[in-house]
């Protein structure tokens, strides 16, 4: 069964690895690292057979959660692992207060488009040349009720065990 907890140090290399493989222009691992520090940070990884294998991370700021990046292992892609990443990391924006949630995905990313809108995701902006690799824009998808999209979605939470303890309060909603 795959598991998703909070990242530590410890995983810093494997989720900068996911990241070289998933990004045409990634975080660096001193800034991937530095993100364990922030506050409003909650990085969440996902592991299987006690190998990790995809990431998180969003940024809590009063009742918003925003997705700052989101990637699968290439070898793992296709499972169920952003799924089950992504309704975790509403279970656990909720828990920080949260409940709408943003993100930025690129205007060609299909893939990430099509589980963004079957997760109530729903443009609400764009941002012209957003991404400074190609000068491609970027959607602005929002989920305004995160809560109901998790209770839309309980089939996929037998898919993991999400590792409450390892999440502290903190940030925005202490």
């Amino acid at each position: 069964m795959m598991t998703i907890r909070a990242m530590q140090k410890k995983d810093v290399n494997d989720v900068h690895r996911i990241e070289l493989l998933s990004f045409r222009s990634p975080w660096s691992k001193a800034s991937i690292a530095s993100e364990l520090n922030n506050k409003f940070a909650h990085y969440l990884v996902a592991e299987r057979d006690g190998k990790l294998i995809g990431y998180c991370g969003m940024w809590v700021l009063f009742d918003e959660c925003h997705i700052t990046n989101i990637a699968v292992d290439p070898a793992e892609r296709r499972a169920g692992v952003g799924k089950s990443l992504l309704l975790a990391a509403m279970e656990v924006g909720d828990y920080y207060g949260a409940t709408s949630m943003t993100l930025e995905v690129r205007e060609t990313n299909r893939v990430a488009r099509d589980m963004y809108r079957k997760f109530d995701f729903e443009q609400q902006g764009y941002r012209r040349r957003y991404y400074s690799d190609t000068g491609e824009g970027a959607l602005l998808l929002w989920n305004v009720n995160i809560q109901r999209t998790v209770q839309n979605n309980t089939c996929i939470l037998s898919d993991f065990a999400l590792q409450w303890e390892t999440f502290e309060k903190k940030g925005a909603s202490e």
